[in-house]
């Protein structure tokens, strides 16, 4: 117990956590230089091409100082706001936490964030700066700054390059120093907490775990507290950073347990395992909130025929991916879908990614949208929706309430106007400015997540010119002034293009929408008729022309009412085709309009 230290690395995204988890890896001579590799932490291809963490990801490794080997257990944790959920559980782990700050950008949004939840915890923080070899590194500055945020000595601050190695070995030093080892009795009853797992085939639900008193072994039978579960260990271990079998785990370690058990649902994240001899006798630790879901879109696939294969791949993902959710859906014009729940527009990206790559599926995504909750006439209850095909009808809705963050932006000061005017332009309410330092500012600001999903961060980027960066965290739901925009095309409602807008946004989205269909929408043989209603009433309405043909070209001679017989003739048969002809939308056309 003295000499283990379990802790974590804790960043804004691109500020170089695997980079340094790479130099710790190599320095402990847990991996040999030929099996090191860029962001060996990252096994994912899409973590590595887009160059951020996803998925948290523990390492066990050994450390020698002086006379006494020590274990450290290190986790890796994403940087990106969206996957903060993986940081609060790598948190509750582990007893302390690096704070990594990039020399070159300073402390940024999700810096402060995850450093307010590694508080919460009541962890040790070491604060690290990061990339001091590159000549844009503003050292000094950035470390007088996180001196001024944590109220300690600038001296107290490690100065390190992850890339070249210096000042690295000095981390771990610091980690034995400052961390202190973990609670609990070996002699105790067994008490472990999840606080992640992965579904393997072979060896079924494999749960991350930190075991808080106890032991646990290979082939003992265990109980899963929350589910009611009972299953027999098939092997444990720890990550190195590969799963490394071992007789068993101890009080203050973190490893593995392969459960046996077919499904996640049975062995979730923040659950306890317990032994089965001790049931009744042990408590159930404190978990986690569970994973709430931010954005929902809907999606389909282009060929009707890989439904199922679809559904396959969407099981399997979720076996590995607890924060994700769906659903069934249908649309009369894309067929058999599923509506999906995910903790942001990246988490969005990345499924959509690995489904078309993991399982070559050509996809078609609707629009994001929110959560809503609606207050109807005449009951107290709130109906919680997440599809604007949910929305009852605009006569029996009394309220409807969406959620609402609070956000925070840090930016150089250069730029607080531009930012400013941007925000006043939104949807938001200004709170307060405080300042970082002379040239840094914290913007506070709370907004409906609705904006947030859309273009902030693009839009930030350009009012600041990339020196920006945004953190939010959910406050609640509230009343808005709401209403469901329709789109008809041809008079037939397509009801995946349905979107929830605020009022006083209706005709201007309604036009760009509208807009985007006539360009992706080819002509027919009769007048096709664009509209965007709320409730029975057309706002706004754009006409594709028909085709023309010359009807007249074979005609050589021969008076007036020839030609007036032929025409009228054609007129007849294009009104026919007006009510009898079905307008398809093209799968580009939905694209183009989730871009807008």
């Amino acid at each position: 117990m003295e000499k283990i230290r379990n802790f974590c690395i804790i960043a804004h995204i691109d500020h170089g956590k695997s980079t340094l988890c790479d130099r710790l890896l190599e320095i402990t001579n847990t991996l040999s230089r030929r099996d090191l590799k860029e962001q060996t932490l990252d096994q994912m291809d899409l973590e590595r091409e887009k160059g951020i963490t996803i998925k948290l990801q523990p390492v066990t490794m050994k450390y020698k100082l002086g006379e006494k080997e020590y274990q450290l257990n290190l986790i890796d944790t994403p940087g990106h706001v969206d996957f903060s959920y993986e940081v609060s559980r790598s948190l509750a782990a582990v007893e302390g936490a690096i704070l990594l700050v990039d020399a070159t950008q300073g402390i940024q949004a999700q810096t402060l964030a995850n450093l307010y939840l590694a508080l919460g915890e009541n962890l040790a923080i070491i604060p690290v700066v990061n990339k001091i070899d590159l000549p844009n590194a503003q050292t000094k500055q950035t470390q007088e700054a996180l001196a001024d945020l944590l109220g300690v000595p600038p001296a107290d601050i490690l100065k390190i390059s992850a890339k070249t190695g210096a000042g690295t070995d000095q981390v771990l030093r610091t980690v034995i120093k400052k961390i202190p080892a973990p609670l609990g009795d070996p002699q105790k009853p067994a008490q472990a907490l999840i606080f992640d797992s992965f579904y393997d085939s072979f060896k079924g639900v494999v749960s991350y775990v930190r075991l808080m008193q106890g032991e646990l072994k290979k082939d003992q039978e265990i109980f899963v507290l929350g589910t009611q579960k009972q299953a027999q260990i098939m092997d444990v271990g720890v990550f190195s950073p590969f799963l490394s079998p071992r007789p068993g785990l101890s009080a203050g370690q973190i490893g593995y347990v392969a459960t046996g058990l077919k499904k996640v649902s049975d062995c979730r994240v923040g659950d306890t395992i317990i032994s089965q001899a001790d049931k009744g006798r042990v408590k159930s630790l404190k978990g986690y909130q569970k994973a709430r879901p931010m954005v929902f879109a809907s999606f389909y696939p282009q060929d009707g025929d890989q439904y199922h294969n679809l559904r396959d791949a969407l099981e399997k993902l979720s076996l590995n991916d607890a924060s994700f959710t769906y659903q069934p859906e249908s649309s009369q014009a894309l067929g058999r879908g599923f509506r999906g729940g995910f903790l942001g527009l990246l988490h969005l990206e990345i499924i959509h990614e690995r489904l078309k790559r993991e399982f070559n599926l050509d996809l078609i995504f609707t629009a994001p949208g929110v959560e809503y909750q609606i207050k109807v006439r005449g009951s107290q209850k709130r109906l919680t929706i997440t599809s604007p095909s949910e929305l009852p009808n605009a006569s029996s809705v009394e309220t409807i309430f969406e959620p609402w963050v609070s956000l925070e932006i840090i930016t150089v000061t250069q730029y607080l106007g531009n930012i400013m005017k941007f925000m006043g332009a939104i949807r938001s309410i200004y709170k307060a400015t405080s300042y970082l330092d002379p040239t840094r500012a914290i913007l506070s600001y709370q907004a409906p997540l609705a904006e947030i999903i859309t273009n902030l961060h693009d839009a930030l980027k350009t009012a600041s010119k990339g020196y920006a960066s945004l953190s939010y965290d959910f406050l609640e739901f509230r009343p808005s002034d709401l209403v469901r925009l329709d789109i008809l095309v041809a008079g037939e409602k397509k009801q995946e293009l349905s979107r929830i807008i605020p009022r006083s946004r209706s005709r201007k989205i309604g036009i760009k929408i509208l807009k985007k269909l006539k360009q992706n929408i080819s002509q027919k043989n009769f007048a096709v008729t664009l509209q965007a209603a709320i409730g029975g009433k057309i706002i706004a309405r754009e006409n594709i022309s028909a085709l023309r043909k010359d009807v007249l070209a074979k005609l050589y001679g021969g008076d007036r009412t020839r030609k007036d017989k032929l025409l009228k003739k054609q007129k007849k048969g294009k009104k026919r085709l007006e009510t009898l002809g079905r307008v398809d939308i093209p799968p580009k056309a939905y694209v183009d309009i989730m871009k807008s």
